[in-house]
């Protein structure tokens, strides 16, 4: 008969603890795979943190979503496409938004993420109803996905929009109107005409627009008096 491993021989704390040093969350998911004991250590040491980076990492929507369904406790989640090959889609994104952490979530990051749509989008913010901050730049996103943060995000206070290029007037206007608490937009490298910072600033003449120059050729009696 085979004796125990030693390391099997380890309480859950203590394995939790080891789990706790690994930094590649592709190790952990697939730790968490190994057997009973290891999955409990994972999902102990996920559930101590509150902030959880992907970037960098090589991700899919199975080992990204079973993660972040660990980090109960978690308020700051990024999963930033910064490293070639991260294929998370929409698919991940549903997964993502069935985890508990997600409404009590304050700041979400899709940087870059290509392979998600508004569909996906829409589906992980409308349970995200904690937010304050949301990095959405660098994706195909639509004014869809802005009237879905609109309605579901009442305590946005910032919005990264870089080179989001199929956004437009309307959907911006939808959501700083809904949004009454939003402080920062970048919207560098989007097609909306000067026009849309004039009728932003009459919604919230407190908006800070990014990057700033947009607003250099602004004739100033056009913007609102503060």
């Amino acid at each position: 008969m085979v004796g125990e491993a030693e390391i099997d021989r380890l309480p859950i704390d203590l394995l939790a603890h080891i789990f706790v040093l690994i930094t590649s969350f592709t190790d952990l998911a697939q730790a968490s795979s190994v057997c009973r004991k290891w999955k409990q250590g994972v999902k102990q040491s996920m559930g101590r943190r509150e902030s959880l980076s992907f970037a960098g990492w090589k991700m899919d929507d199975d080992s990204t979503a079973r993660l972040v369904r660990y980090a109960y406790c978690l308020k700051e989640l990024d999963i930033s496409r910064s490293r070639w090959g991260c294929q998370i889609s929409d698919s991940g994104l549903y997964r993502i938004s069935l985890a508990k952490c997600i409404s009590s979530l304050t700041s979400i990051s899709l940087w870059g993420i290509t392979g998600i749509t508004d569909k996906g989008v829409g589906q992980l913010i409308s349970r995200a109803n904690s937010l304050q901050h949301l990095n959405i730049g660098g994706t195909f996103i639509t004014d869809e996905s802005l009237y879905a943060i609109a309605d579901s995000c009442p305590h946005l206070k910032t919005i990264v929009l870089w080179s989001c290029r199929h956004v437009t007037e309307n959907g911006l206007v939808v959501l700083v109107n809904s949004c009454r608490k939003l402080e920062s937009i970048n919207l560098w490298g989007t097609r909306v005409p000067v026009d849309c910072f004039i009728a932003l600033l009459t919604i919230s003449p407190a908006l800070k627009i990014k990057p700033v120059g947009l607003l250099l050729n602004v004739d100033a009696s056009m913007l609102p008096v503060v």
